[in-house]
């Protein structure tokens, strides 16, 4: 077994099960690395910044620490002055500044710059689900409808504990508190239907405080709103769920 494992029969297949186990964590209706709106894209785009970056940081520490046990007369004739002044400030100096300037730019993506109309959408959380309020006054719980192409703002707010809203394939997380109201803007680029949750431990409930987006093209908006109206007089405003 340990001569096949060295000449590479068994080394290859293990390291394409271990290598495809750790991309299928990248998918799914949670995964923020596979985005669908611009706040999300930019967010994914710092994560692999940050990703690469880091990778490189370590490679470069390992590759000197190993410089030190194999090769420690190298290092002697870099100089310990230099060493440290390349090794402990001008690097990491550029890297950091790098990365912070990147975090300010994708950041923006985020907020809620204040420009242009937006549809505005109220989201309660309670322990231990959301519900969603649209202009007109009609309701949905556990399941937000959005129209694509479209920036939505989703004001936050909390009837309870401090909640946090997140649609990782949508854009950032942003927390429902007590008092006080929080707007995140989304903005869908296609229909589908895509998984958000509460990122804030608020009981022991919090496990399943899911929610579903269900994003549609303007007319399908249009007549799934209506339907939950519709079904709000059927049931005595009671809300569609």
């Amino acid at each position: 077994m340990r001569e096949r494992f060295r000449s590479g029969v068994l080394f290859r297949p293990i390291c394409v099960l271990a290598g495809g186990l750790l991309l299928s964590a990248c998918t799914g209706p949670l995964s923020a690395l596979q985005p669908e709106g611009p706040a999300a894209r930019g967010i994914g785009t710092l994560w692999w910044i940050m990703l690469f970056a880091g990778t490189a940081i370590f490679l470069a520490v390992a590759a000197v620490l190993m410089l030190a046990f194999v090769r420690p007369a190298w290092l002697r004739r870099f100089g310990e002055t230099r060493l440290i002044l390349w090794g402990g400030l001008v690097v990491p100096l550029v890297i950091l500044s790098g990365l912070v300037t990147a975090a300010l730019a994708l950041g923006e993506r985020v907020l809620v710059v204040g420009q242009g109309e937006a549809l505005r959408i109220e989201a309660m959380a309670r322990q231990w689900t959301w519900r969603f309020r649209y202009p007109g006054g009609y309701e949905t719980d556990d399941l937000l409808h959005l129209p694509v192409g479209r920036d939505v703002d989703i004001v936050l707010t909390s009837a309870d504990v401090i909640h946090s809203f997140w649609v990782p394939r949508l854009g950032g997380k942003l927390d429902a508190i007590p008092g006080h109201v929080n707007v995140i803007r989304l903005r869908a680029d296609r229909p589908g239907t895509y998984g958000g949750v509460c990122a804030e431990y608020c009981g022991i409930g919090h496990a399943p405080m899911r929610f579903s987006v269900e994003a549609h093209e303007e007319d399908a908006f249009t007549q799934a709103v209506g339907l939950a109206a519709a079904s709000d007089t059927a049931t005595g405003g009671e809300g569609a769920r």
